[in-house]
């Protein structure tokens, strides 16, 4: 699809997207936005690795606030002047990707990060 012709979304439109697709992500002075907490820096450097990836299979690519135990991802279609179909769409595959639970959807097969303090680095909302 074009940018020219892409369909900017309404806040309403917006708001209701986000509460029905993307329960974590907010819209806020016209992004869409994410805050990803982590146990520290080596894992936030996995998930600003992890979106980095994303974003250049896509080419859209997102502002990031990166800190010690958080990432901030912001996505807006600069081209489109808004919110359009490329900022959920790449929202949606950066939640996938990152909250996978592999021993949730694997039957099994990947036992998945252990239970355990030490080895977890996303931390659930």
């Amino acid at each position: 699809m074009s940018h020219d012709t892409a369909k900017v979304y309404s806040e309403t439109e917006i708001a209701e997207r986000l509460t029905q697709e993307l329960p974590h992500w907010y819209y806020e002075n016209g992004w869409i936005r994410r805050k990803i907490k982590t146990s520290g820096w080596k894992a936030t450097l996995m998930v600003v690795n992890t979106v980095g990836h994303l974003a250049e299979k896509a080419w859209h690519h997102p502002d990031l606030t990166v800190s010690y135990a958080f990432v901030i991802v912001k996505l807006v279609t600069h081209s489109a002047k808004g919110i359009t179909d490329k900022d959920f769409l790449l929202a949606k595959k950066i939640e996938d990707v990152l909250l996978w639970d592999a021993a949730e959807t694997s039957a099994g097969v990947f036992e998945g990060t252990p239970d355990d303090p030490r080895f977890k680095y996303i931390k659930k909302d």
